[in-house]
């Protein structure tokens, strides 16, 4: 069941983003052919206002099919100088209306996460942490890092700010520091009544591609917390600013790839995700129903999140390689040439299936390690 619910969760993400292609298209006069949920072979499909709509065989996400994509391939076959297109179709309109279109696929997922974000804002919610008094994790586990203790932090004290931000919990810490990997942090500890400042620099974990300085949690300690609940508008506000982190967080994470994380760990595949999300909502609705449905939200924001970044990316064949080939387009006011183009495709495929092929190893290896 709970590959069903991951497989369900994963479509809407896939086919909201393409509902947003679907209405940019509309919008600039691009006519959309067909619009599937689903790939592969047709089950069900229905004609309307021009789009044929599509239920197909395989539940792995969905298309929005618009006249004229491939007509660069055309132009290739035909040796022609540049691609051209009729008024209604995607290389028929003017580039920065192009870029929209494509822009706006990810947007959809920008926007999901900020509906996710401000549902949850407005959802009261009790979870269950531990409190801010650490543990010097070398007391406890062998071989762990030394950094925390070095700089004199001590098992007992009780973190109350990491770079001037309040730490109320456990969690706050090891979000504070999970995103400084490399870099210097100011960390403020009470001990036996008295304010304490100490400086360090957390080290990359390279399994998780997370900073740590060698602390632990108090487990003796646990808290039972209730969510701040917001009403409508302010909701709106708090869910718009939480999606705003969640970019930021994800960019910032997407540059710790680059500094020898493990790619098996770091990069999940569509196996690991559809697990992920299936597991989300069987584990959370194990709680209730509240708990259920933050929990899931709070998933879908953060899958939804990286979608946007991803596909933003100025990599051909994804919609950031759409919008740097329009916006190259309206400011030298040239055509690009289709065999750029089709070389660029090329590449951009090369690079896609190198991280699929790194998705997929690293979910074996994680369902081969999780069935030991």
């Amino acid at each position: 069941m709970k590959w069903i619910l991951g497989l369900l969760s994963l479509i809407v993400l896939i086919v909201f983003h393409e509902l947003g292609h679907f209405f940019a298209a509309r919008l600039f006069g691009v006519k959309v052919e067909t619009f599937s949920v689903g790939m592969g072979p047709v089950l069900l499909h229905k004609r309307l206002r021009g789009t044929d709509w599509r239920i197909s065989a395989f539940p792995i996400g969905g298309y929005c099919g618009m006249k004229g994509e491939n007509d660069f391939r055309e132009a290739l076959e035909k040796n022609l100088p540049c691609v051209t297109g009729e008024a209604d179709s995607l290389y028929g309109v003017n580039p920065l209306k192009r870029a929209a279109i494509g822009f706006a696929g990810p947007l959809f997922n920008f926007i999901f996460a900020f509906l996710c974000y401000t549902v949850i804002s407005m959802t009261g919610y009790t979870y269950y942490t531990y409190s801010n008094r650490i543990i010097l994790a070398p007391e406890i586990y062998e071989n762990s890092s030394m950094i925390a203790k070095d700089a004199g932090i001590m098992s007992g004290d009780v973190i109350i700010s990491v770079n001037g931000r309040s730490t109320e919990d456990f969690s706050d810490i090891l979000q504070a520091v999970a995103v400084s990997p490399g870099k210097k942090i100011t960390v403020r500890v009470l001990r036996d009544g008295h304010q304490m400042i100490f400086e360090m620099t957390p080290e990359l974990d390279k399994e998780t591609g997370t900073g740590k300085i060698g602390i632990a949690a108090d487990t003796t300690q646990i808290l039972q917390k209730q969510a701040d609940t917001y009403s409508f508008f302010p909701a709106l506000a708090h869910g718009l600013k939480e999606a705003c982190g969640a970019v930021a967080l994800t960019i910032r994470s997407i540059g710790i790839l680059f500094k020898g994380v493990n790619l098996d760990n770091a990069i999940s595949g569509p196996v690991r995700v559809t697990d992920m999300l299936g597991s989300s909502i069987k584990d959370g609705f194990s709680e209730g129903a509240r708990q259920g449905i933050v929990g899931v939200l709070e998933l879908m924001a953060v899958i939804s999140i990286s979608l946007f970044i991803m596909n933003l990316l100025p990599i051909p064949v994804l919609d950031g390689g759409l919008i740097l080939i329009a916006l190259i387009e309206a400011v030298t006011r040239k055509k690009v040439s289709p065999k750029v183009m089709y070389y660029a495709q090329f590449v951009g495929i090369a690079l896609i299936a190198v991280l699929f092929i790194i998705g997929v190893k690293g979910d074996i290896l994680f369902f081969l390690k999780k069935g030991k």
